[in-house]
């Protein structure tokens, strides 16, 4: 299954979580893109915040969004760096 703009929403929301705290979380506001808004309500309806507008990561929002860091930092990596001749 490839990624639909949907779900790509919803990685970008969860990579805006700082993952040295957990006393952080967000808020989207009603005046928030629209497309943001509904990423998160839908982050919520999946038990990975704690607020239907945001608040705080769950146990499994935590896991998912570590995943999501991981996955930027290695698909944003230089990758020349690592290929084999």
């Amino acid at each position: 299954m490839p990624y639909t703009p949907d779900l790509v929403h919803e990685l970008n929301t969860l990579i805006r979580f700082d993952l040295e705290t957990s006393q952080q979380g967000i808020k989207v506001h009603k005046t928030a893109d629209p497309a943001v808004i509904e990423a998160v309500r839908r982050l919520h309806a999946k038990g990975l915040l704690t607020q239907v507008d945001g608040g705080y990561l769950t146990g499994l929002g935590r896991d998912a969004a570590e995943h999501a860091q991981a996955m930027l930092t290695i698909l944003a990596s230089d990758s020349t760096a690592t290929a084999t001749p």
